[in-house]
């Protein structure tokens, strides 16, 4: 088959979206630059035009971006099958690294070779998450008034920690506004977009809400018809269901939030797991999102009754990836339809070109604060008024993390090293620093 072609059968398609999944680690900067060069700059199986009009969509919506994304380039080739397919594979290496490494840490969280190992891969991704930072900057802030919009949601958040909606709705405002007045300002053709006529695919758009919200709520029914409301699984359910409806801007929005009610208000965690639970998530293919596991996991461990605690675990994280991740299938096959008929207004066109740009901030935003917790292993935050600062404590720096970051970089840089030979490197880099310290 020419790889240039988009393929004709789902099978064809398979083996490159497990690729993805397999592959998938640096976040969702690293993600979405992963699926551009296998889809777009490879195959040419989805066009660039295409893939920005999908980024932008699965950008407004709740949920990790990326895996939405692989869901809909799914969908957009071969149906609903296709998206499912697509969806489940960006999922599942991720989901089965995280339960194994959750289960590990519930029984032994003190491993040498363990916390060796992912200091090299925190390196690793260091370097990959800024070049993909890099990459996507350059293609989607063509113009000045772009880079300022990306600059101007990059200061919104690190500095002064404004909600992530805002600033999107801010962005789709300003960008509607430009496309009216100055197209040339966000690299829109002026008049290209002409509203496509016709009435919306209404039926299709019902049935998948109504087939994917049933199978949103199957299991906290069964959890309620069996167990009860007082189980901690309901509670799970209840809680990472609500999450998955509000998760915009990826995991990092709702992070703080999710430690406060696992640790205060529930009692599931213990002070500081959930900072380790994030950096098995950071360091392991899929989705961010994926932390949610580690929490249910462990807190359906610790109050494991009528299951033994393995069991009752596994449960818990099944329970947990279940509700996180149906919603995202419902959002992408209720409302992918309406992306070609959308991207042909030219204000919501605007909107979307105004929101990819504020996102490059956002993911600025991501790589600042990830290049500081693995070069530091202590950093406080503090206020002045409406400015927020993040300030490294100096003598927890980890020359280690920082030898196996500059060594990933020129590994990635000026080498051209693939992702998984970075990773394997550094992953080996780490063991051998630790040993030698």
């Amino acid at each position: 088959m020419d790889d240039d072609a988009p393929p004709r059968l789902l099978g064809d398609s398979l083996p490159v979206f497990a690729r993805i999944g397999l592959l998938s680690f640096g976040g969702p900067a690293g993600q979405i630059a992963l699926m551009h060069r296998e889809l777009v700059e490879e195959r040419d199986w989805v066009s660039e035009e295409d893939f920005l009009h999908g980024l932008n969509f699965c950008n407004l919506l709740p949920g990790p971006e990326a895996q939405q994304l692989a869901t809909w380039i799914g969908w957009r080739l071969h149906g609903w099958r296709g998206g499912l397919a697509a969806g489940m594979l960006f999922i599942l290496p991720g989901a089965l690294v995280v339960f194994a490494l959750s289960a590990l840490y519930a029984v032994a969280a003190d491993l040498a070779w363990f916390n060796a190992l992912f200091l090299g891969i925190k390196a690793a991704v260091l370097a990959i998450v800024v070049e993909a930072l890099l990459r996507i900057s350059r293609r989607a802030l063509q113009t000045g008034f772009k880079r300022a919009l990306a600059i101007a949601a990059f200061m919104a958040l690190f500095l002064f920690d404004l909600p992530f909606p805002l600033i999107v709705l801010g962005a789709g405002v300003l960008g509607a506004a430009a496309a009216m007045r100055s197209p040339g300002w966000l690299a829109l053709q002026p008049g290209a977009g002409a509203p496509v006529a016709g009435p919306g695919p209404w039926a299709a758009i019902l049935r998948s809400i109504i087939v994917w919200g049933a199978i949103w709520a199957l299991p906290l029914l069964a959890v309620a018809a069996t167990l009860g409301r007082e189980h901690v699984l309901w509670d799970i359910g209840v809680f990472f269901s609500k999450l998955a409806v509000v998760t915009f801007g990826g995991a990092y929005a709702v992070l703080a939030y999710m430690a406060q009610e696992a640790v205060q208000g529930f009692g599931w965690l213990r002070p500081g797991e959930m900072a380790d639970g994030l950096g098995l998530a950071e360091t392991t293919p899929g989705p961010l999102i994926l932390v949610t596991q580690f929490v249910g996991y462990l807190a359906a461990f610790r109050a494991p009754e009528p299951f033994t605690p393995f069991v009752a675990g596994m449960i818990g994280a099944g329970l947990t990836t279940w509700v996180t991740f149906a919603p995202c299938f419902l959002w992408i096959f209720a409302f992918a339809p309406w992306i070609d008929r959308l991207a042909h207004a030219d204000r919501l066109r605007g909107a979307l070109a105004g929101v990819t740009a504020a996102v490059v901030g956002v993911i600025a935003n991501l790589t600042a604060w990830f290049a500081l917790h693995v070069i530091f292993a202590e950093v406080t935050e503090s206020r002045a008024g409406p400015l927020r600062s993040y300030l490294p404590e100096w003598a927890s720096f980890d020359w280690r993390a920082a030898v196996l970051a500059a060594t990933a970089l020129v590994l990635t840089f000026a080498l051209n090293w693939s992702v998984l030979r970075v990773l394997g490197l550094c992953a080996l880099g780490g063991l051998l620093v630790s040993l030698a310290g």
